[in-house]
């Protein structure tokens, strides 16, 4: 059996988290016994796994020494700095459920970070099974002030100065501090009665009380626990951002017509069949139009987009029409996250993540040119991007007549000949490097050409 150890599991005592052929395992040290045998005697488990709170497991083995559990896998985790402002709330509002929950069950949640939650079959999943403990009379909710940073923080930042702030996580892996929190939040944030008692007041308290290392809300009934949390959750529920951005609403002003539209729809369609397509990533896929053609037949569908309001369409479309397998990611193609955290090992990169998936297809439309022409990425790099994200590869390459490539050559202004190369010769010549050409064709009523492309060494 191959046993490998996550390198982004080892920061909590009770535990860590390895793969074992494929599954995903946790062992449990004795330090945790007590708690997760009144966690799983009680049902209170059990009653996360029905409300899907709690990404579900199973004890596989049981000694005096460890415990280990399997849990349900999930295809492909994502980080808070990939969701947009929807999401982010959504896995802020669950993550105060579980807690209100635990409280009411005599068990409180001992940490509350965002990298507690990913996204799994269209909604927030708790995925930390260990960051449960007991509730004691009158003690303070210990994971409170990480909620405000990791959660109410970055939030709060994206309302009143754009979505850009909901990515504060990836340079700051436990939130960013409540005294930087309040410096940055404007006078007005002074006026709302939860930002003042939970972010301003609260800093100014943290800082008082930092040397001596004082809780700030210590004797806090469970009442007052919950009146506290049933506050945040208003509150946040209520959230919202006025942000337009470039690509908002992107398919009502794209150039292609009705024809060329259906075309290409069917097109992308038949390709998946023609490849027996199960996965499939869709780089620059806006609100997941094309990729949605195919969830009848596919298990996974990741739409990654750049535009977080783009993304934040397609993930109210996933809740609406309760499409469990698509799952939709902000992600920047010119900038793709890294790895982050202790040895760069405990959050892995965007790239990383999608080769481990091992995916059947990539769908590339209506990108490339804003790859080469607005980011000034050569084919030859782009084509070794593309090679990594998947085996098959159904790109559209809009040609130097298309009216958009056209806006983007005239944007270069006296830069204009450096991008002569931006042709079909040079294309082809760059990209069969890494991959076959399959089939080549020319959507109709357009400007635009739809290659299937199947990579050389899978």
């Amino acid at each position: 059996m191959k046993n490998t150890r996550t390198t982004s599991s080892f920061r909590d005592p009770s535990g860590y988290v390895f793969i074992e052929d494929g599954s995903i395992k946790r062992v449990i040290k004795p330090v945790y016994f007590s708690q997760y045998k009144s966690l799983t005697e009680s049902g209170f488990y059990d009653t996360l796994f029905e409300k899907k709170y709690l990404i579900p497991h199973k004890t596989v083995q049981e000694n005096q020494n460890q415990i280990i559990i399997e849990a349900q896998k999930i295809p492909f985790v994502t980080y808070p700095y990939e969701w947009s402002f929807l999401q982010y709330k959504h896995a802020a509002l669950l993550t105060l459920k579980i807690q209100k929950l635990s409280l009411q069950n005599n068990f409180t949640l001992k940490d509350a970070s965002a990298f507690n939650i990913t996204f799994h079959e269209g909604k927030p999943v708790f995925i930390d099974t260990l960051s449960f403990d007991f509730y004691k009379e009158n003690n303070p909710w210990l994971a409170y002030k990480q909620f405000i940073m990791q959660f109410l923080g970055p939030l709060v930042l994206a309302k009143y100065f754009g979505q850009e702030h909901l990515k504060m996580l990836s340079q700051n892996l436990d939130g960013l501090s409540l005294q930087k929190l309040s410096l940055l939040l404007p006078v007005k944030s002074y006026f709302s009665p939860t930002l003042l008692t939970n972010i301003h007041l609260l800093a100014k308290y943290d800082k008082k009380y930092e040397s001596d290392k004082k809780t700030v809300n210590n004797n806090l009934s469970k009442a007052s626990q919950i009146k506290l949390i049933d506050g945040l959750y208003d509150y946040i529920l209520n959230l919202s951002v006025n942000e337009k951005t470039e690509w908002d609403h992107y398919y009502n002003q794209i150039n292609y017509n009705d024809v060329a539209y259906q075309f290409k729809k069917e097109f992308v369609k038949d390709w998946f069949l023609s490849i027996k397509g199960k996965s499939l990533i869709d780089i620059g896929g806006n609100d997941g139009t094309f990729s949605r053609e195919l969830k009848e037949q596919a298990e996974l569908l990741i739409v990654a987009d750049v535009d977080a309001n783009a993304v934040e369409q397609n993930y109210r479309q996933v809740l609406k029409n309760k499409e469990k397998n698509i799952l939709p990611l902000v992600a920047d193609v010119l900038n793709p996250v890294a790895n982050y955290g202790f040895n760069n090992a405990e959050r892995f990169s965007f790239v990383d993540r999608v080769k481990a998936q091992n995916l059947d297809a990539c769908l590339a439309l209506a990108v490339i040119h804003h790859i080469t022409l607005s980011g000034n990425i050569p084919f030859s790099f782009s084509a070794q991007f593309f090679s990594k994200m998947a085996s098959n590869l159904l790109i559209e390459f809009p040609a130097r007549t298309d009216s958009w490539v056209q806006f983007l050559l005239d944007s270069k202004r006296e830069f204009a000949g450096h991008f002569d190369f931006y042709n079909e010769e040079n294309f082809e010549k760059e990209y069969t490097v890494y991959f076959e050409i399959i089939k080549k064709e020319k959507i109709e009523s357009s400007e635009r050409i739809l290659y299937s492309l199947k990579r050389l060494n899978p």
